[in-house]
């Protein structure tokens, strides 16, 4: 394998970086003398090389179907609201009517138009006129994704307006209460519908995992109310808080006749949702138009990664910014992709970079864990969000810099434990559910090696630190699973791991 890379790498970079590049490639963890005899390597001096024939292919494919006039629609089309000559323009009720009742006769939602809904019509086409053209721009990328999969699960398009209510069409949005991603979901919300977190990754950031779940949880709650209107005050509030409007205004089953009985937020979700419909139909006419329009949906492709790698070194390797990394793949928090055997994570990149980054996809690799082990950067082992550790309050510790260490909220760890306050004692037991280890506890590159022999094999004797679980403890031995360590020790309880204790691990087992 390091030959065919080490000939690719002659191949595209041409024969004055070949015995740089061989020495990068080629030298051992151990042999330490051949790296420090060379200067490090920089992604960004090697030049990849995709096939010309198929790159010419993609560029075809490329002018063919993605390139429309709104991609390339300049973004001078928008209007300044600022020039003093320029007014806004409004239009009389009846105008609004009119336009509503064409939008309501073609969806299954019952788009009233009264006066809540004229208020939200006069937010987005007056105070929000910035927001409305860039979420026009936006939606260039994201509503034909939504609309793909709303398709899929037989549900109104009109519902891909939901995530401008939601969150502007931010994939990184977080609400005040802990709710993220497109669609805002809630923690346990969307571990129900199937999104996972961990420390390196969050599916709620997700673009297309977070959209499937909110097209099933909307499915969902369309079956148990059997109206949309209502439905969608439960994605905003609950099914719970619908219920109790519901039984407070004496059965009424319309909307707009329990809406005095919702959470004041949700009383304003529904009017906000209609608004919404409007505006994004009729934006030309109030002169709002696109800014910053993102290229097609259908002009990406997506990649199974094999290995751990970061967004600088994919911006480096096949000349893509990391902006536009981190806006089609948002999910990864810290711009890095780990590698994950079980379920492997994607990434997705414009179609025109596909082909070079599968065409050099094995020298890649190589070169993102040279640099890697050159750089060796401070990130946290992955965690996943709904493991449990015991965290073992120190001398001088407060719930605010153990929240830092774990990287969760001081509101959470109260809310773990049935803490009222803020005082804590040393030596009490805090249940945590980490979004990342301490730096102490992040693996090393270079695993241990055995120093002793038993019956099994060689072993590592593996000292617990605190706040370590078996599942972060396997991490730092490559090959090595949370079960495996349990198994070899007799233990039966994850509970039952304490600081302190001796752990055997056989890593060549």
């Amino acid at each position: 394998m390091k030959k065919i890379i080490t000939t690719t790498i002659a191949l595209i970079c041409g024969f004055s970086q070949i015995a740089t590049a061989h020495s990068f490639l080629s030298a051992d963890k151990g042999d330490t003398d051949t790296i420090k005899k060379i200067k490090p390597l920089e992604l960004g001096d090697i030049s990849l090389a995709d096939d010309p024939f198929v790159a010419r292919l993609d560029s075809l494919l490329n002018i063919s179907f993605f390139v429309t006039d709104s991609a390339v629609q300049s973004t001078e089309a928008f209007v300044n609201t600022e020039d003093t000559a320029f007014v806004v323009p409004t239009f009389s009720d009846s105008i609004y009517m009119e336009r509503m009742a064409l939008l309501d006769a073609n969806t299954p939602f019952d788009l009233d138009y009264n006066e809540y809904v004229k208020r939200y019509i006069d937010v987005y086409s007056q105070r929000r006129r910035e927001q409305v053209s860039r979420m026009l721009g936006l939606a260039e990328y994201y509503f034909p994704m939504f609309e793909e999969a709303l398709d899929k699960y037989n549900l109104p398009l009109e519902l891909k307006y939901l995530a401008i209510v939601e969150s502007a069409l931010n994939p990184a949005a977080r609400s005040r209460v802990g709710a993220a991603g497109l669609w805002q979901f809630m923690y346990a919300t969307g571990r129900m519908n199937g999104l996972t977190t961990t420390s390196y990754v969050d599916d709620r950031n997700d673009p297309l995992k977070s959209t499937e779940a909110a097209c099933k949880y909307l499915q969902t709650l369309y079956g148990i109310f059997d109206d949309w209107n209502l439905a969608l005050a439960a994605y905003n509030s609950g099914p719970g808080n619908v219920n109790k409007a519901i039984r407070r205004s004496g059965g009424k089953r319309s909307y707009w006749e329990i809406r005095p009985y919702l959470p004041r937020e949700t009383a304003g979700y529904v009017p906000a949702f209609i608004a919404v419909n409007y505006i994004m139909n009729y934006s030309s006419e109030h002169f709002i138009f696109p800014t910053d329009v993102k290229q097609s949906y259908f002009a990406t492709d997506t990649v199974l990664i094999k290995e751990q790698i970061s967004f600088d070194q994919i911006s480096k390797l096949i000349d893509i910014t990391e902006d536009e990394l981190a806006f089609l793949n948002p999910a990864y928090r810290y711009k890095v992709i780990p590698k994950n055997t079980k379920k492997p994570y994607t990434l997705i990149l414009p179609s025109q970079k596909m082909g070079l980054f599968i065409s050099n996809e094995d020298s890649i690799y190589a070169l993102a864990q040279k640099d890697f082990e050159q750089k060796k950067p401070e990130i946290p082992a992955e965690v996943v969000m709904d493991e449990k550790i015991r965290h073992t309050v120190r001398s001088g510790e407060v719930l605010g810099t153990i929240a830092e260490k774990y990287g969760v909220s001081v509101s959470s760890i109260r809310r773990w434990n049935g803490l009222r306050g803020n005082t804590i004692r040393v030596g009490q037991g805090l249940t945590i559910y980490p979004r990342k280890l301490p730096s102490s506890n992040v693996a090393s590159s270079t695993p241990k090696q055995p120093t002793a022999t038993d019956g099994k094999g060689a072993y590592v004797t593996h000292q617990v630190r605190n706040g370590e679980t078996f599942y972060s403890i396997a991490k730092q031995y490559p090959g090595i699973s949370a079960q495996n360590i349990m198994g070899w020790n007799g233990i039966s309880n994850a509970r039952s791991l304490k600081p302190g204790m001796n752990l055997k691990i056989y890593p060549n087992s």
